[in-house]
C-alpha cells in the first residue's frame, strides 16, 4: 500500500527544496523516472509510477543494456509522483545529501501478470524512455534487493548508457547542478556565465526585437529544445548585423567544451576531415546565441550512433502561389500514408511557408535504407497524385504544386530544430503543433511571443521520444 510516512518522516523540509509531495491519482499512463544521485555513494535512482507515489529502487551501478548484466537494485521508501521532477542539491548532512539530476524519463508498462506488484514476484517491464527502451525485469532475490536484468529484444545492446552524463531537461552535468545551485545570482546581462555584447542590437526591425531577446527565448524554450538538441550534430545559420543583412550558414565550430559544445571529428565527401559539434547544455546554445547564431539545424542521427539514423523529416515546399488548402491536403495526405504504414507522425510549423512531418524511429540499419525509404514514400505520393506533389526541387518542375524534400534525411543533411528561431523578416519559429492545429495555424503565424505562452500548454510532442518504431 503506498505510504509518504517515511519518506516525509526523513526529510527536514525547511532545509530540503525536495517536494513534501502527497499521493496523487495514477496517470492513465504509468511514468517512471531514473536520476543520478551523487550522495554519499554515487548511484542511480529507478522510480516507478504506481498506487499514486513512486516505487523507487537505488541502483548502486546504475541500468546497463548487455542481457548478461545482473545490476542490483535496492527497495527504498515510496516517493512523491512530484520527485519526478526534482534536479538540485540536497544539502550536506540531509537524508541524500548531495546532487540529483533528472537522467531519464518517460513511460513504463508491466507486461506480465503480477498478483501483487512489487511484493515477491519478478516483474517484466516495458520502458519507454529517452534513454531506458524495452523490456527489463526486476527480479526479487533477497528481502528489499532486486536484480535489474535487461531481456533480450531489439534494444539489446542498443549502447552504452555511461554515454549520458548530463540532465535530460537542463543538459547539465552533476558539478555543473551544483555550482548553478551554489554561485550568487548572476548580472542581468550575463546569462548562464556568457556575457551577452551588444544586448540592445535589433536583430528583427519587424517589431523590434533585440539580440538580449532572443537570448531570453532560448533560455526559456531550451528545456522543451534541449532533447532534440542532445547529442545531434548541428549547423546554425549566422547573422551578425540583423535579418534583412548577410546571414551565412556554420558546420565547423571552435568550440570551447566549457563553453557547453563538443567536436566530433569526420570525414566529409571530398574526404577531408573536419570538425562539427554538438551542443552540450544551455551555455553551448547561449554562446552560439552570442556569436550571433539564431537558427538551429539538426542532423538526423545522434552522435552515439552516428550511421543509425532515427529522426525522418519531410519538408513540404509549396509553389509559390499554391494556397493553404493544398498545401495542407498534402500534408494530410503524407500522414495517411504513414498511418498505412503504422507510423507515428508529429507535426510542426516550418517558421517559413511550409509544414514539417517528423517520424521518429528507433533507428535505421544505415543511412542509405533511411534515405531509401523516406525517397520511397515520397515517390509513392507522386505517383498517387501526380498532379499534385513533384520530387524535383526546380522551380519550374513544381509549377502549382508541392515539392516534397525528403533529401533532409540523407547523412549530413539537417532539418531546422523543433523551437528554433528562422531568420525571416519577422521573428517566426519552428513550432510543434498538434495535428488538430494544422487547419488553425498557418506555417509562418507562431512568432517568438506566440511560441512562449504555448510553452504554458500541453506538449503536443510529449510522446515524441518514447514512440519505438
Amino acid at each position: 500500500m503506498a505510504n509518504l510516512r517515511e519518506y516525509q518522516r526523513k526529510r527536514d523540509f525547511k532545509k530540503t527544496s525536495e517536494p513534501r509531495g502527497r499521493i496523487e491519482k495514477n496517470n492513465k499512463k504509468l511514468r517512471f523516472v531514473v536520476q543520478h544521485h551523487m550522495a554519499s555513494h554515487d548511484h542511480y535512482d529507478l522510480r516507478l509510477e504506481w498506487d499514486g507515489v513512486l516505487k523507487s529502487f537505488a541502483l548502486p551501478k546504475g541500468p546497463s543494456y548487455c542481457a548478461c548484466d545482473k545490476r542490483l537494485a535496492i527497495m527504498v521508501e515510496d516517493h512523491p509522483l512530484s520527485y519526478r521532477h526534482f534536479e538540485g542539491v540536497i544539502p550536506k548532512g540531509e537524508y541524500g545529501g548531495g546532487t540529483v539530476m533528472l537522467w531519464d524519463e518517460g513511460y513504463w508498462a508491466l507486461v506480465n501478470e503480477v498478483r501483487k506488484p512489487f511484493g515477491k514476484e519478478e516483474m517484466k517491464i516495458v520502458f519507454m524512455g529517452k534513454r531506458l527502451k524495452g523490456k527489463w525485469t526486476l527480479v526479487p532475490f533477497k528481502e528489499n534487493n532486486w536484480l535489474f536484468i535487461k531481456e533480450k529484444d531489439r534494444f539489446e545492446n542498443w549502447c552504452r548508457l555511461s554515454l549520458f552524463t548530463r540532465s535530460i531537461k537542463t543538459g547539465y552535468s552533476m558539478n555543473e547542478i551544483a555550482r548553478e545551485k551554489t554561485e550568487p545570482k548572476q548580472k542581468d546581462w550575463m546569462v548562464q556565465g556568457i556575457e551577452i555584447t551588444s544586448p540592445d542590437k535589433i536583430i528583427f526591425s519587424l517589431g523590434k526585437v533585440s539580440k538580449y531577446e532572443l537570448v531570453r527565448y532560448y533560455e526559456k524554450v531550451f528545456p522543451r529544445m534541449f532533447p532534440f538538441l542532445e547529442n545531434r550534430l548541428v549547423s546554425t545559420k549566422r547573422c551578425p548585423d540583423g535579418v534583412l543583412d548577410h546571414s551565412f550558414y556554420v558546420k565547423h565550430f571552435d568550440v570551447d567544451v566549457n563553453l557547453g559544445m563538443r567536436h566530433v571529428k569526420l570525414t566529409n565527401d571530398k574526404g577531408e576531415k573536419k570538425d562539427y559539434a554538438y551542443i552540450l547544455n544551455i551555455g553551448g546554445l547561449i554562446k552560439e546565441v552570442q556569436l550571433n547564431g539564431y537558427e538551429f539545424h539538426l542532423w538526423g542521427s545522434e552522435v552515439i550512433r552516428l550511421n543509425r539514423p532515427n529522426m525522418m523529416v519531410f519538408d513540404f515546399d509549396p509553389d509559390e502561389g499554391l494556397g493553404l488548402v493544398k498545401l495542407r491536403q498534402g500534408v494530410r495526405d503524407l500522414k495517411a500514408i504513414l498511418d498505412e504504414l503504422h507510423l507515428k507522425s508529429f507535426l510542426k510549423t516550418s517558421g517559413g511557408k511550409g509544414y514539417h512531418v517528423v517520424v521518429p524511429f528507433t533507428s535505421f540499419r544505415s543511412w542509405k535504407k533511411f534515405e531509401d525509404f523516406a525517397q520511397g514514400v515520397a515517390k509513392l505520393m507522386t505517383q498517387k497524385w501526380p498532379r499534385r506533389y513533384v520530387m524535383s526541387m526546380s522551380k519550374k518542375g513544381r509549377k502549382g504544386k508541392i515539392f516534397i524534400d525528403w533529401m533532409r534525411n540523407k547523412k549530413g543533411a539537417t532539418s531546422v530544430a523543433p523551437y528554433s528561431i528562422r531568420l525571416r523578416k519577422k521573428p517566426t519559429v519552428s513550432m510543434p503543433i498538434f495535428w488538430n492545429e494544422l487547419d488553425k495555424v498557418k506555417p509562418d503565424e507562431i512568432t517568438i511571443d506566440v511560441a512562449l505562452n504555448r510553452l504554458k500548454k500541453k506538449d503536443p510532442w510529449a510522446d515524441f521520444f518514447y514512440i519505438q518504431q
